[in-house]
């Protein structure tokens, strides 16, 4: 909140003792991502390939109905019945054969002629539950795919997707190491954390995301009392920035967590409990709907407002229309 209290800070410490108040160490470990539900399915693909919601949900219904290669595609569930478990093998290995006859040769990291080498069909992940399947389960690879199916490039890369995440089922729990520590420089408290991936597990098959040089930062071993030596102090300026424009990835998100914009308590309670605004069949359609209405407009991967959209927004009496206002 100032600037010359900072700078003041930094300067003091500069070539001062230091001295380790804490230092703590956890093992931990992050389970396998859920089948994907459409709308999962219609977030990744868009954040994976710009792909719209509209298209994900012509495809999906393509290689439903057409190959044969999914399961029923307009599922709100990320679940699994157990009865499908002793399946599993069968399935997983009918999707890597499809895979790679499309020329598909590797998930994330893994090549596809590798994957079987990880996979542990033994292994049964939360995804297995019955309590959670209603009508339908998570959307999941099938062994019935059309013999000699050619796959357009649209539907290899929804395909993959599905494939991916039901593979990570039967993977080991991605592992790391988390490290917090507290130094002490002239009575001031100092902390810091690091995490470091110990165990990529499931991760390997999807792609490694993008990491900033701030994030990169590792944290020697240390112990309590342990006395080391400030070298300098430094004041970064930075800025915050806008909220980012949605995407179609962001904007199904805000609407299956709907709830999140509510301010009524009670109608917040009841968002949450279903599935938020819209159904997975619907969202793709009230997107493209504003669409054709000219009320949104693309600009890259980002959905922008038009001046006839800006205006049908203003048209309503204050405050600003929300979730919970009829």
């Amino acid at each position: 909140l100032s600037q010359p209290l900072a700078e003041n800070v930094a300067k003091r410490i500069t070539a001062q003792a230091a001295e380790v108040t804490r230092y703590q160490a956890q093992n931990k470990q992050r389970a396998p991502v859920l089948p994907h539900s459409l709308s999962s399915l219609q977030i990744d693909a868009n954040k994976a390939f710009g792909l719209s919601a509209q298209v994900v949900l012509d495809t999906c219904q393509a290689l439903y109905e057409k190959h044969k290669a999914i399961t029923y595609p307009r599922s709100d569930s990320r679940y699994l019945p157990v009865g499908h478990f002793d399946q599993a093998r069968a399935v997983a290995n009918s999707a890597v054969m499809n895979l790679l006859k499309a020329k598909v040769d590797q998930l994330g990291v893994v090549k596809l002629s590798e994957v079987n080498d990880l996979l542990d069909y033994r292994q049964k992940s939360k995804a297995w539950n019955d309590a959670k399947v209603d009508a339908h389960h998570a959307i999941i690879p099938t062994q019935a795919a059309s013999a000699g199916a050619k796959f357009t490039e649209t539907e290899i890369k929804v395909y993959q997707l599905v494939v991916r995440n039901y593979l990570a089922q039967f993977m080991l729990a991605e592992q790391y190491s988390e490290v917090a520590v507290d130094v002490s420089i002239l009575s001031g408290n100092f902390s810091t954390k690091a995490k470091t991936i110990t165990e990529q597990g499931w991760t390997a098959l999807f792609p490694k995301k993008k990491v900033k040089d701030d994030d990169l930062q590792t944290i020697p071993r240390l112990k309590k009392g342990e006395q080391l030596h400030c070298e300098k102090g430094e004041v970064v300026s930075k800025k915050t920035t806008p909220p980012k424009h949605f995407t179609e990835a962001t904007l199904l998100a805000a609407m299956t967590g709907i709830a999140r914009f509510v301010k009524d308590s009670a109608l917040r309670s009841i968002l949450k409990e279903t599935d938020g605004l819209g159904t997975e069949a619907t969202r793709a359609g009230i997107i493209e709907l504003l669409f054709k209405r000219q009320f949104l407009r693309r600009r890259g991967k980002s959905i922008l407002a038009t001046a006839d959209g800006k205006s049908l927004t203003s048209a309503f009496p204050p405050p600003p229309p929300s979730p919970d206002i009829p």
